[in-house]
């Protein structure tokens, strides 16, 4: 379908706009969609809905001058094509060529110059922010693959998958719209629609509102406080400029300003290096689509203690001075922060004062004794870069007496404990203070006796994500380990593609056999940032053994080298099978698995047992023992020392070796 520019034979402009704003009308969601997808988050969710309703509203044709044809688009074949569907096309184009030059703008250096007020006018909202609809966890997913694409790729993802229009008609559009590589565009936004995207536009295109809805807000004040102290701040401003002004005139001469402006910038050469900390809006967590360390505000009763913030600085840039116990967690870079780091929080916890900062990729905590003494001040770096809503939901303060505080993220709404090892368990609550600070939380020492194993239960704010509770698992880092669980599919329903969160049922009973194991993976000390336990089979023993279930473990760490553990759990028991490092294994690049082990049953019988992740449909064994399946499990009796080598075949016809790794088997 070709885009025009409302040509509509002989009938007068006037008549051609009124038409072109019934369709708007009619269609104003969608182009309000349209725009505020492809508008870049950094802008904000508050900025991005007013600057989409700007963009929508003023998509209408100028009613003088004639109606003009934008350069490079056709005029419309003669007959055939409905009058309503050329003035949607036609606004589209508008709404999409505006957010592409508006979002190049808002990413130039003049344009974050502007973005507070930008050129165009937006609807006028005092005293309220806006937010869309918080949306769940595959919204969140779809949110961050968009906010990673090009502006034109977002442009192109919203009319194919989510408006439903053909490719020639993308691709006409994306062209009217002046984008340069219309094609590429759209190829890349294929790609996009490749994984969760199908889904989630499916889910965007329904009439139910989503994150992405611009047009079902939510209304929120603004910090009324800080307004106050803005407004009388601003009055106390003009008053001092007339003050000035006033002088000025009387004196008749300069006032000597070079002189002020040396003294003070000599004064800012000899200021502290604490004054030049970066400090996050208290708000700015609610209204960014990065939800990180970066939206975290600074808490404590110390953030305004110069010489303590002076202190951190100095260690952290210069390790080597002064007498600090200084750790930099393997895999970090130990190289001083650049530029001024974020300051997230300074304060006394548990007879310590602790300060945290973050670079953009490392936190940093530094602690001090109080004035009764003990240990020596404290230095300990870890990488942090790429967290999200939940490997940035909290941080060990402090660690005493075999229990651990963390300081919670501003966007966690509710916070419990629960222990891993008794799934039947409920969560208890957890006392929270009002800087963020829990109440201690028993911390299981590496290497110790596991008794008892407890995570933190958290919920974050509907605000982010709706229902959106999960896990996180101390490992003696900074940060705790985020916990997930992707379950074998029941009767009936079809396997699960992502990692859930692990508090349902399921995935408590699965973590109870295997959470005293999870000290012991990337036992090589990198810092882990999070594990998903995957069960991909289950299987008859023989002689009425009962079932067991396969899982895999992966452990992601902050730098990506990743570890791969697979287990057998039978009744109350688990049992390793093999352990792997550097394998995409059990990932969404690794998606198909294999593996075997030796198991003894009742009887005293040895078999060799083997299983195979969904898309495998046989198995065979081959060597001292031979045996096969046309299932995805195998058992097949065999002397414990034989040799014994497992392959699977896949649907596409490939086969697949049985995983190996490091542990003797």
């Amino acid at each position: 379908m070709p885009v025009s520019r409302f040509r509509e034979g002989s009938r007068p402009v006037q008549g051609r706009v009124q038409r072109a704003e019934s369709v708007l009308v009619e269609q104003y969601g969608g182009l309000v969609r349209l725009a505020y997808l492809v508008l870049p988050a950094s802008l904000g969710r508050h900025r991005r809905v007013l600057w989409a309703h700007s963009l929508a509203q003023r998509a209408l044709p100028r009613t003088g001058g004639g109606a003009r044809p934008a350069p490079g688009v056709p005029a419309p074949r003669g007959g055939g094509e409905p009058v309503a569907a050329l003035i949607g096309n036609d606004l589209r184009v508008a709404v999409l060529r505006a957010a592409l030059k508006d979002g190049q703008r808002a990413g130039s250096w003049a344009g974050r110059a502007t973005a507070v007020w930008p050129p165009r006018r937006l609807p006028i909202v005092l005293g309220l922010r806006l937010f869309p609809r918080s949306g769940d966890a595959d919204d969140m997913a779809l949110g961050q693959v968009l906010s990673g694409a090009a502006p034109d790729t977002r442009g192109a993802f919203v009319l194919r998958h989510v408006d439903g229009l053909s490719e020639p008609e993308v691709l006409e559009m994306l062209r009217a719209a002046g984008v340069g590589d219309p094609a590429g565009a759209l190829d890349a936004a294929d790609r996009l629609g490749l994984g969760n995207g199908a889904a989630a536009a499916s889910a965007l295109a329904a009439a139910g509102p989503s994150e992405f809805d611009a047009c079902t807000v939510r209304a929120q004040p603004t910090d009324l406080l800080r307004r106050r102290r803005r407004t009388r701040l601003a009055g106390a401003v003009v008053l001092a400029a007339l003050v000035t002004a006033t002088a000025l005139v009387a004196t008749g001469r300069d006032t000597g300003g070079s002189d002020v402006a040396g003294s003070e910038a000599a004064r800012s050469a000899h200021a502290p290096a604490a004054q030049d900390l970066r400090r996050t809006d208290p708000a700015l967590w609610a209204d960014t689509s990065r939800v990180d360390f970066t939206a975290w505000p600074a808490r404590g009763d110390r953030t305004d203690d110069t010489a303590l913030l002076t202190r951190a600085l100095e260690t952290w840039s210069n390790p080597s001075r002064g007498n600090t116990d200084v750790s930099f967690a393997p895999g970090t870079p130990a190289d001083p922060p650049p530029g001024s780091p974020q300051l997230l929080y300074a304060g006394e916890v548990d007879a310590r004062t602790v300060v945290l900062l973050h670079d953009g990729r490392r936190l940093a905590r530094y602690t001090e004794p109080d004035a009764s003494g003990g240990a020596p001040a404290a230095l300990s770096v870890a990488r942090a870069d790429d967290a999200d809503v939940t490997t940035a939901a909290a941080v060990a303060v402090t660690e005493r007496d075999g229990a651990a505080r963390y300081l919670l993220a501003p966007w966690i709404a509710e916070a419990g404990t629960r222990d891993l090892l008794r799934p039947d368990g409920a969560a208890r609550d957890l006392g929270v203070s009002a800087d963020g600070v829990t109440e201690p939380v028993p911390v299981t020492p590496a290497g110790g006796s596991c008794e008892r194993r407890t995570v933190l239960q958290l919920r974050s704010s509907s605000r982010i994500v709706e229902d959106h509770s999960f896990l996180l698992a101390d490992r003696g880092g900074l940060s705790p380990v985020h916990l997930t669980y992707t379950p074998l599919p029941g009767a009936g329903t079809p396997p699960a593609r992502q990692p859930r969160e692990a508090t349902g049922s399921a995935a408590l009973v699965a973590w109870s056999r295997l959470a005293c194991g999870l000290d012991g993976l990337s036992d090589g000390g990198e810092p882990v940032r999070a594990v998903n336990l995957w069960d991909f089979a289950d299987q008859r023993l023989p002689q009425d053994a009962g079932r067991a279930v396969w899982s895999c473990a992966r452990a992601v760490t902050w730098r990506g080298t990743d570890e791969v553990s697979v287990d057998l759990r039978t009744g109350d028991a688990a049992q390793r099978v093999v352990r792997a490092r550097g394998t995409a294994a059990c990932s969404r690049f690794g998606q198909h698995v294999v593996a075997d082990t030796r198991w003894r049953s009742p009887d005293g019988d040895w078999y060799v047992l083997a299983a195979g992740s969904r898309a495998v449909t046989s198995l065979r064994v081959r060597g001292e023992v031979t045996g096969g399946s046309d299932d995805r499990t195998l058992a097949v009796r065999a002397p414990r020392e034989a040799e014994a080598e497992v392959t699977g075949r896949l649907r596409t016809g490939e086969d697949l070796a049985a995983l190996t790794g490091d542990d003797d088997r």
